[in-house]
């Protein structure tokens, strides 16, 4: 196999970057362990014929090898010596950890289910999801701990030196603060999706909202300690509160296959009144303080090519998230700049689907039909209104708003129904991107636009590559 033996080497190269990190040594250790586990499954595979390979493991292995550059790159990062500027650097400790093991873990599942290797029970137990979350729970405390010395002795070491670089000492500083605010702070993701006792809110009713739709305003409040948006319904459909109960307990099982720090988490439904005349039906959700993406790339905030990249990395776990489900052909279906929301740290979550049907039943249907925006309509979709919607044409909506963030430019602006349709099928012209943009992020918009589904790489292949490119360009 042409891809067996890079990839074995990569594997080697893994171990011996372990033996030096310096910091979230649990962590790093344990990518290791898995990969040695791969490790088997790629030694069988070399002792096959060509012929005998499938394509799904010739595809599976050229996946692992980016999600083994990704280990490669993170591992180097905890073993360099600029490793703590790094960290101050990165805003999303620990989140990488995250995306490798998911990906090694999606890899050993296609590997081991096309192979059916002889050790695979023993290798499963290394990828068995109760014991891995675990693992990798319990690696990361310990890792925490060691990191939180660590950067409180850079702290320290900053204040002896000279007034001379006060400024950086503070910079320094405001970003520990902000790493381990980050390691202390309550995660989202131990709130359990549930009915919500009125109580338990509190929100500034009936004061200004600071979003409102035709059949909603959405407040700001606080829920557990969290900072939450609160839809309220002003235009309801005669429904009971047993009726939507049912529909949001159907609902949340549905959503807890997605959770993951790039989608938008919901809280759960809160009814007020519930005995009276008029009960009232609120979705409590997260708050992103920065809007939705649009919103971020039309204001006069200044975006390096790092933070636009990290962006764009953060959406793509997001949509991940979304593909990689045992439901094979789940999509979103409208995927556009305003669907992703923007949080502190200008970290991109993804929205627009959650507690879809639930909504649906509280809020009456509006007159008319929107007219969906052929933006990010792919040339297939184009071509022909029928054509099956499917995770290809998402990748191609996505690309283009991988464009947006790229240029901060509206796709398409001005343009009619027509001359998109020239544009894009016809003239096979995609919209230019800046002449500053880096090498790497404007082939994967390019790759993610090609005219052609097959052309288009997975979300996994987007995770994987964009996390390189983000710590290539946070070394510069």
């Amino acid at each position: 196999m042409d891809l067996v033996d890079p990839i074995l080497s990569m594997v080697l190269e893994i171990h011996s970057l372990v033996e030096n990190v310096k910091a979230n040594k649990k962590r790093c250790c344990r990518v290791a362990k898995r990969v040695n586990a791969l490790e088997e499954l790629l030694k069988s595979i070399k002792k096959r014929a060509r012929s005998q390979i499938s394509a799904d493991v010739h595809q599976a292995l050229r996946e692992l090898k980016y999600t083994l550059e990704s280990a490669q790159n993170l591992i180097r990062k905890y073993a360099s010596a600029n490793l703590v500027e790094r960290i101050l650097k990165s805003s999303s400790h620990g989140d990488e950890f995250s995306s490798i093991n998911e990906r090694l873990n999606d890899a050993f599942q296609i590997l081991s289910g096309a192979l059916q290797v002889e050790h695979r029970d023993i290798l499963y137990r290394v990828f068995e999801a109760t014991s891995r979350m675990r693992e990798d729970e319990d690696d990361g405390k310990e890792d925490d701990a060691e990191l939180k010395t660590m950067l409180l002795e850079f702290m320290r070491d900053q204040q002896e030196k000279t007034e001379t670089i006060l400024r950086q000492f503070n910079e320094h500083k405001a970003n520990v603060e902000n790493v381990l605010e980050m390691i202390n702070k309550p995660s989202v993701m131990s709130e359990v999706i549930r009915m919500i006792k009125p109580q338990e809110l509190k929100y500034s009713y009936p004061k200004e909202p600071f979003m409102k739709t035709p059949t909603s305003e959405v407040y700001k409040g606080e829920f557990h300690g969290f900072t939450v948006a609160i839809k309220r319904y002003t235009d309801l459909i005669n429904t009971s509160p047993g009726e939507i109960r049912a529909v949001f307990n159907k609902e949340v099982e549905t959503m807890k296959r997605f959770e993951s720090p790039n989608i938008l988490r919901m809280f759960g439904i809160c009814v007020q009144d519930e005995d009276g005349p008029k009960p009232q039906f609120l979705i409590v959700m997260e708050y992103c303080e920065k809007g939705s993406l649009r919103e971020v790339l039309d204001s006069s905030c200044k975006l390096s090519w790092t933070r636009k990249a990290r962006m764009c990395w953060d959406a793509a776990r997001g949509l991940y998230r979304l593909h990689q489900t045992e439901e094979k052909s789940k999509v979103h279906g409208c995927i556009n700049s305003n669907k992703f929301l923007v949080a502190q740290g200008y970290r991109v979550k993804l929205g627009g689907f959650e507690l879809a049907k639930t909504e649906t039943s509280l809020k009456k249907m509006t007159k008319g039909k929107e007219i969906k925006s052929l933006c990010y309509s792919c040339p297939q979709k184009l071509s022909d209104i029928n054509h099956p919607y499917s995770k290809d044409c998402e990748i191609y909506s996505f690309g283009i708003v991988l464009w947006e963030i790229a240029t901060r430019k509206k796709p398409f602006d001005g343009c009619s129904s027509q001359q998109i349709y020239d544009k894009v099928c016809v003239e096979k012209c995609p919209e230019p991107l800046p002449e500053d943009c880096p090498d790497a992020l404007g082939e994967l918009v390019n790759a993610c636009r090609a005219f052609e589904s097959f052309s288009r790489p997975s979300a996994g292949v987007l995770v994987d590559k964009l996390q390189c490119m983000v710590e290539s360009l946070e070394d510069k």
